[in-house]
């Protein structure tokens, strides 16, 4: 009888956690920040900032994972309800426009595991909710660099000045 109550209770116990587990209508709002000139870098810095709110009491605190461009990263939790997702690109491969970060929690993060593992297509797997952020661009310097417009310069005053001679002495 005392194991069929422990049995019980610990039956009882996993299935709370499991329905406390998953963040039923998650509400999301975002900041983004980026590197916005990347004159002097070799990689953009994209740094995205949410809250959630779930309509189940204490599904905030679950540890959440994302997924941008392919690759996948944990979200870090800044404050209450409040979290971070950061990731790099290269200059050459970082254009401006939407970015789509899929947000999963433990139960999710493991279907896109296991379907990694597969070789399955990981869109496939429902995210808990998607967070569109939006990259303008970053300023990557003028078209002409200053040395060369600097070298440009000289060479056409050195022209003036010679063809100007030249003129003055015939």
């Amino acid at each position: 009888m005392v194991k069929f109550v422990i049995a019980s209770a610990v039956l009882c116990c996993a299935l709370g956690f499991a329905v406390a587990s998953s963040c039923t209508n998650p509400e999301v709002k975002t900041n983004f920040y980026s590197t916005t000139d990347a004159t002097i870098v070799s990689q953009i810095g994209f740094v995205t900032e949410f809250t959630l709110k779930c309509s189940n009491a204490g599904a905030e605190k679950l540890p959440l994972f994302a997924e941008v461009l392919g690759k996948l990263a944990p979200v870090v939790r800044i404050g209450e309800n409040k979290y971070q997702v950061s990731w790099n690109e290269e200059i050459k491969k970082a254009s401006s426009g939407s970015y789509a970060v899929r947000l999963f929690d433990e139960e999710s993060y493991a279907a896109v595991r296991k379907a990694q593992r597969a070789g399955e297509d990981v869109q496939s797997v429902k995210p808990l909710t998607t967070v569109t952020v939006n990259f303008p661009g970053a300023y990557k310097g003028p078209w002409v660099n200053s040395e060369i417009l600097a070298t440009g310069l000289v060479g056409f005053v050195a022209y003036v000045a010679f063809t100007t001679r030249s003129k003055l002495m015939a």
